[in-house]
């Protein structure tokens, strides 16, 4: 391995050790600081189109700390320290994610061949896979992280922060009724989980079987029949329709046999096993529809009184869709006034940095899809894939922080195939 890859190898092969120590997602923005001395030392340096478009978003987040400290109507809170540290870890995870593609497109493809990249992201979807076997098997395993031990209590204690340091191997909610493990490890929560997982599977598809011998191929077949049974009990409605986008995808750019095969094996895994039940109760219990409805008529509604800049991060609403009177218990701890703008990056980006940041935000993506359609290499069509599930995802997941990191780096596999 060249010496400049390895910053991208302990990014993706070395996430368990960074999870373990609690950093988990945060490990971009460790990593950040070696690529970026990398890059100094080999100037000049190249950018990709639309580079711009994500100058103006970082720009247009650092104007929008001028905001932090407003109270917009229909929501409650002082300035706080937790405010500001959330605003902080996005303002420091946005810019590494700029240094991590700009760096990633100046590895030569001898430094950095297209296919050792693919397969490193194929190593962290067995990763994947494997932690989300272990929220199934092993729903209340967590422990207290180093970084965890050593942080004040000021910041560890911020609902944000504790989800990105403390690992866990699943969130176990009552959305079937009862108690429900979802699984989340290696990740920061569990919808992460899911929209990590469809992502990686992709490039794992593209390294292990269009790329791979009959033993790597294989070993795809066995882990993708594996990958079901907690793709399943994720119970992530928003997983199983990306998971149906990709395969309409795939089968429109002329890939039917390897959609037909994926889909021979996940259904018997399916139809064989206990999982078809557990899908029709997620379906019969909706009940998330009703919160989700709440915040983001909220979020608009409260953004569109800043569009141009928001207001730096999240805000409480008053109430939830029942009741104006909410708040949390002693049986039920996460019970409370949701915080507008957890429902997606979307709707995160308006209120954090208004329209003009999510209209930023869509561009960039979406002019990747414009411009590498015309890529029908198995990474060209992958990668333009997951830019399309990016622009889904926003509108049901918070890409910050490891989900926005795979959607960069898939972002960078693009680019260097062009």
């Amino acid at each position: 391995m060249r010496p400049a890859v390895w910053p991208v190898a302990a990014l993706l092969i070395g996430y368990p050790v960074w999870w373990a120590l609690g950093l988990g997602g945060l490990a971009v923005v460790v990593l950040a600081v070696p690529m970026a001395v990398i890059l100094w030392r080999r100037r000049p340096i190249r950018v990709p189109k639309g580079f711009g478009l994500w100058l103006l978003l970082l720009a247009g987040y650092l104007i929008s700390a001028v905001t932090l400290a407003e109270t917009p109507d229909g929501t409650y809170g002082d300035l706080s320290p937790g405010r500001i540290t959330g605003y902080l870890v996005r303002l420091a995870v946005y810019a590494s994610l700029l240094v991590m593609v700009v760096y990633l497109g100046n590895l030569s493809l001898d430094e950095l061949p297209q296919l050792t990249l693919v397969r490193m992201l194929g190593v962290l979807f067995i990763t994947t896979v494997a932690g989300g076997l272990l929220g199934v098997l092993a729903p209340g395993f967590q422990f207290t992280s180093p970084l965890e031990m050593v942080l004040p209590g000021w910041i560890g204690d911020n609902s944000f922060v504790r989800n990105l340091i403390h690992p866990t191997a699943a969130q176990v909610q009552h959305v079937l009724g009862h108690s429900s493990p979802r699984p989340e490890a290696p990740f920061e929560w569990a919808n992460a989980w899911g929209s990590n997982v469809s992502v990686l599977v992709i490039w794992f598809v593209v390294g292990w079987w269009a790329y791979g011998g009959p033993y790597r191929r294989a070993m795809a077949a066995v882990l993708i029949v594996a990958a079901a049974v907690p793709i399943v009990y994720s119970l992530n409605r928003g997983l199983w329709i990306g998971l149906a986008i990709s395969a309409a995808y795939l089968a429109l750019r002329g890939r039917p046999l390897l959609v037909g095969a994926a889909a021979a094996l996940a259904g018997a895994a399916f139809f064989l096993s206990p999982l078809s039940a557990i899908v029709a109760q997620r379906i019969d219990s909706p009940h998330s529809n009703d919160i989700r409805a709440f915040t983001v008529s909220s979020t608009v509604r409260v953004a569109a009184t800043s569009p141009l800049i928001g207001y730096g991060n999240t805000r409480n609403a008053f109430g939830n869709q029942r009741t104006i009177t909410t708040g949390k218990t002693r049986w039920c701890e996460e019970c409370g006034h949701p915080p507008l703008g957890s429902d997606g990056q979307l709707w995160l980006l308006l209120i954090s940095q208004g329209f003009a940041g999510a209209l930023l935000y869509v561009g960039f993506f979406a002019g990747a899809v414009r411009r590498f359609w015309r890529d029908r290499t198995p990474i060209g069509q992958a990668g333009t894939l997951v830019m399309i599930l990016v622009l889904f995802y926003m509108l049901v997941y918070d890409g910050l922080i490891s989900a926005l990191s795979l959607y960069l780096i898939s972002f960078a596999l693009l680019w260097r195939n062009a």
